[in-house]
């Protein structure tokens, strides 16, 4: 059964046209065909090695697909590719923190082009980290660097979330603060797309397989 959008009312943010990803001898992904609008979440299945990761890392351009289209906003990427990156963010497994730069520095940046953000002290308080601003990454727990990488998800403006197992190695107060952040994203009009293997408490969230995708068809769960 082919997945139809809902949000009819917003503009398509991504199309994805026959995407195909190939490692050496081996096919990653084939015939992934997709829209994604403002207002939608959407969740990558398949199981391990079936490509989620991959197509994430596609859509941010840190690969290339062995084949196929991209195009955001009725443009192809290629062609609009300074736009398209500074409307995207992406939250993989590692933290993707500079570990001698203090909390605040590693999140400063975003703020420094978003005037008006939720300031970077602020963000840090409601991941429970307040009064670490001022430490360097480095002398943090991985779980609270993780924090100071979720905290990203206050200050970013961006257009569409891509999120790479969001949930790992958070506690119950830590997912519950990830979907409430998903949710304001959607609900303002912005899109996600991320992979996980728990179970999401999102009822606007689709499902898109990628284990049916060779033979060209989405399911909708």
């Amino acid at each position: 059964m082919e997945y139809k959008l809902q949000v009819s009312s917003l503009a398509t943010q991504l199309e994805l046209n026959d995407l195909y990803c190939e490692r050496g001898e081996r096919v990653l992904m084939q015939n992934v065909n997709h829209c994604l609008e403002g207002g939608q979440g959407l969740r990558i299945a398949g199981a391990n090695g079936s490509g989620k990761t991959t197509l994430l890392r596609i859509l941010t351009t840190a690969l290339q697909p062995s084949g196929g289209e991209i195009l955001y906003q009725g443009q192809i990427l290629s062609e609009c590719r300074f736009d398209y990156l500074s409307n995207i963010l992406f939250l993989g497994h590692q933290s993707a923190l500079k570990l001698t730069l203090t909390a605040e520095e590693n999140l400063s940046w975003i703020t420094s082009e978003l005037p008006g953000s939720v300031s970077v002290l602020n963000a840090l308080e409601r991941v429970g980290l307040r009064g670490y601003s001022d430490i360097p990454c480095h002398s943090l727990s991985a779980g609270q660097q993780r924090r100071v990488a979720l905290a990203r998800l206050l200050l970013s403006n961006a257009k569409i979330w891509f999120l790479d197992e969001p949930f790992a190695a958070l506690d119950g107060q830590g997912v519950q603060f990830v979907e409430q952040c998903m949710e304001r994203h959607v609900n303002g009009g912005g899109a996600v797309m991320l992979t996980t293997h728990q179970p999401i408490g999102m009822e606007s969230v689709r499902r898109y397989s990628l284990v049916d995708s060779s033979d060209g068809e989405a399911l909708d769960a």
